[in-house]
């Protein structure tokens, strides 16, 4: 760590550029950067960066130019508008350790806009909590990895490694925005991802699969409904199968998830069909999201979730003969378990404890993070550590600002000691 003279300079730092720091984030909060509509939030991000002196790579992915690397998840929409930026801080001296800031712009759908108490991306700041979507998965936490730099700057310090601030695309469908960046030559001695995990660092994640069962029927008309084969009706048998496989895969268990009772799930997330009310409807598609264990292969995973629907659909009559189709369009995502006591893990602990006076803890996540293509694809010690954050992906997501002061000062402090510091030039 640094000296406790410096350590204090830097938290205080952190705590003078606050009040910009959540203008900021609320700023780009208020930019509805869903899939596919990034573009303006990212622009924000590249001029912040450039502001600070970074050198600046704003990009559009290429599908081709990554669809062979390991890690890569199948997409079926355009990536016209799927814009990455890294600024690049390359230091005067050099000789510390390199890092990489990773973080995603894109949020989730809103649902409903009059089941939110305030509109989504109309943010706003209320008894110590940040409201709005995005806000914390996890805007707050990619706005906090420029600001520890800032405080760094503050200071008349900068790191004395290269220093990568990645502001992705594509991390809650596929994660092809992080590995972009590993194709375009981008690689450092540690990373760190502020996702919102509540100031704990996560040891390990699922696995994710995305996909779609599409499901045929025979239409007819309602009067004389039993002669034909109602496609939708003949999906919850096919889901409940599948959730049977959930089941299952839950019993094998897995040493990470050990304080889980139910580490894996699969959620029917998204169902249409038919064409008329008065109609047999003839097609259904629905979509699900469906988690795995680190190490369970993928390959072996679709393989059992083809073979579940096809014997549930051999119990159909008609799905029998015209049995479902399932498509993968979107996460194809392999599970990960942190490596234990790393020389970058203690070097964050460390500057958690000079923060909040408490060992960091670890967490087991159920959901999926970016970390995975340090960890599996790039050799790199993939750090996953950000704010207090409650509702993500739900109504009035809201993120806690004093935690986002602690988090943006660990990570400050832990940038001080992982790279080393020289004088700013």
């Amino acid at each position: 760590m640094p000296d406790p003279a410096l350590t204090r300079k830097i938290l205080d730092a952190v705590d003078a550029g606050f009040d910009e720091q959540i203008r900021f984030t609320t700023e780009l909060v208020a930019s509805p950067s869903l899939r596919g509509q990034e573009a303006p939030a990212q622009d924000m991000m590249a001029r912040a960066m450039r502001e600070r002196g970074l050198a600046v790579d704003r990009w559009r992915i290429e599908v081709d130019d990554i669809r062979h690397l390991p890690g890569f998840s199948p997409v079926a929409v355009s990536y016209d508008n799927a814009i990455n930026v890294v600024g690049t801080h390359r230091p005067a001296r050099g000789g510390g350790r390199s890092l990489i800031l990773n973080g995603h712009i894109d949020v989730v759908p809103t649902g409903p806009l009059d089941m939110w108490t305030d509109p989504p991306f109309a943010p706003k700041v209320k008894d110590g909590w940040l409201y709005g979507r995005g806000g914390g998965d996890m805007k707050a936490g990619l706005v906090g990895n420029m600001f520890a730099l800032d405080a760094l700057a503050r200071v008349g310090l900068a790191p004395a490694g290269e220093v990568y601030l990645q502001s992705v695309v594509e991390e809650e469908c596929t994660g092809n925005g992080a590995l972009a960046c590993l194709q375009r030559g981008y690689r450092g001695d540690a990373a760190l991802i502020p996702e919102p995990f509540g100031e704990t660092l996560m040891s390990a994640q699922v696995g994710v699969i995305w996909f779609q069962v599409k499901v045929r029927g025979r239409p007819v008309h309602v009067m004389t409904a039993g002669s034909g084969a109602n496609a939708i009706e003949a999906c919850f048998p096919l889901v409940s199968a599948l959730h049977e496989l959930e089941h299952a895969w839950n019993e094998r268990g897995h040493p990470a998830f050990a304080g889980h009772a139910h580490p894996i799930n699969f959620v029917l997330a998204k169902i249409e069909g038919g064409d008329w009310t008065s109609s047999v409807p003839a097609w259904c598609t629905f979509d699900m999201r469906i988690g795995l264990f680190p190490g369970q292969d993928l390959t072996a995973a679709r393989a059992e979730v083809e073979a579940t629907i096809a014997k549930a659909a051999a119990k159909d009559p008609f799905l029998a003969k015209h049995p479902p189709e399932v498509v993968y369009h979107g996460f194809m995502a392999e599970g990960w378990v942190l490596p234990e006591d790393t020389d970058a893990q203690r070097t964050l602990a460390a500057a958690h404890q000079a923060v909040t006076g408490q060992p960091l803890q670890p967490f087991a996540s159920t959901g999926t993070t970016d970390a995975r293509f340090f960890g599996l694809y790039a050799d790199t010690p993939a750090l996953v550590y950000g704010p207090r954050a409650e509702f993500i992906h739900g109504f009035d997501e809201r993120v806690e600002l004093e935690s986002v002061r602690r988090v943006t000062q660990a990570t400050a402090l832990f940038i001080a000691d992982w790279c080393g510091v020289e004088e700013r030039k």
